[in-house]
């Protein structure tokens, strides 16, 4: 082919270029636009927290002690009763010791003021009393024998006297025979002695088993914070236990979504390590107050259905269903231009050309927002991804 006809050619396919060059920039670029939808719309707010068993149980010692042994490590699983540490029993074992013997030699009191001192009492009740009749018979004597002047005033006297003291040992020896007695002073002392006594057992026993530490409720231990050798306080915390049960959710919800939640909501949750198992939960206490550096309220949610995977302080992402909708006009997100402003809007199609169209936004979902006013059913939308594309732009519909 000659030179000439070699012009021709690439004039005529540059002609052919520019032409459709003109053509694209007349009639736009072909894309893939976004259609309005109506249909069924649940908003939902999303947010992260943990697991919390509402019923943590935190083990702590009740007496000051030295471990002996740790009978379980984190993540065990235990069961109601099951040891989980000894504590140095010595001081104990010999404080119940102790206090057993002033049991018995609180008994031993006790049976010998029965068997003992209470007879004894009673015998000098009656030789009191035997003494106080004959120095009243002796009165008696020696009054007749002054009145007839065979003794002097002296002699009476004596006798009166001798009366007067018999009386006195006698009602001195009947009061302690009644103190030894059911309901008397003694008694009561004695009785009062055992009771204390068999009560100081009772601590004591209750002391000993202070030493073995066992597991108040089945569940699994989460946290572990002493070894064999250390020495505890009362009251320091030694093990953490979460009981098997009721599990709940504690998320941190933005401020500005408190409107939109209450008690008693449906939500869907899942653990950031098991994404694609979901589970249903329900709102079931929203703290009143606001967390000021964060901005952010605590919600709590009770776990409908456990799933043997969730465990404690797992981190889970919740969805919480807020609002439903039937037969509502919709857009993708994809296709909204500030969307957080005050004035939403969209880019439609329109005799060819990209119309910047404002809208009033409703209800809005995790995919798409409704829309209030301002579109059509039938529009199309142009994405938002598609910067190329401006207010005035021709453009065409690109068919799948």
């Amino acid at each position: 082919m000659s030179r000439a006809k070699w012009t021709v050619v690439l004039l005529t396919v540059a002609g052919l270029l520019l032409a459709y060059a003109g053509l694209q920039l007349w009639f736009g670029p072909r894309i893939k636009l976004l259609d309005v939808s109506v249909g069924d719309m649940v908003q939902t707010i999303v947010a992260s927290g943990h697991v919390q068993n509402p019923n943590r149980i935190e083990i702590t010692a009740q007496i000051t002690s030295t471990v002996e042994s740790v009978a379980v490590s984190e993540g065990q699983q235990v069961n109601k009763g099951q040891l989980l540490l000894t504590l140095d029993s010595q001081e104990a074992r010999a404080g119940l010791q102790l206090a057993m013997a002033s049991v018995e030699e609180a008994r031993s009191h006790l049976r010998q003021l029965k068997e003992v001192s209470e007879p004894v009492a009673a015998l000098s009740q009656l030789q009191a009393e035997a003494n106080l009749k004959i120095n009243e018979r002796n009165l008696a004597r020696s009054k007749e024998l002054y009145d007839k002047a065979f003794v002097g005033e002296a002699a009476m006297e004596e006798s009166q006297r001798q009366v007067i003291l018999a009386r006195s040992q006698a009602l001195i020896n009947k009061k302690q025979w009644l103190s030894m007695q059911d309901g008397g002073s003694d008694m009561l002392i004695a009785q009062s002695a055992l009771k204390q006594a068999l009560a100081n057992v009772e601590t004591a026993k209750a002391r000993l088993t202070y030493t073995r530490i066992l597991a108040p409720r089945s569940g699994v231990l989460i946290s572990r914070n002493v070894e064999a050798g250390d020495g505890v306080q009362a009251g320091k915390q030694l093990l953490v236990l979460s009981p098997v049960g009721q599990s709940e959710l504690v998320v941190q919800l933005d401020e500005k979504n408190m409107k939109w939640v209450h008690t008693g909501q449906a939500a869907v949750a899942s653990a950031d390590a098991f994404p694609d198992q979901l589970f249903p939960c329900s709102v079931s206490f929203i703290n009143p107050g606001i967390d000021a550096l964060r901005g952010s309220v605590e919600v709590k949610l009770k776990v409908l259905e456990v799933p043997g995977f969730l465990t404690q302080d797992m981190t889970v992402t919740v969805d919480i269903e807020v609002n439903k909708k039937s037969k509502t006009m919709q857009v993708p997100w994809a296709a909204v231009h500030d969307a957080d402003k005050v004035q939403p809007w969209v880019l439609t199609l329109q005799n060819g050309k990209a119309v910047k169209t404002p809208v009033t936004p409703g209800m809005r979902g995790s995919v798409s927002v409704e829309i209030v006013s301002g579109l059509n059913a039938t529009d199309l939308l142009v994405p938002v991804s598609e910067t190329r594309i401006r207010e005035g732009s021709h453009l065409r519909v690109l068919v799948p």
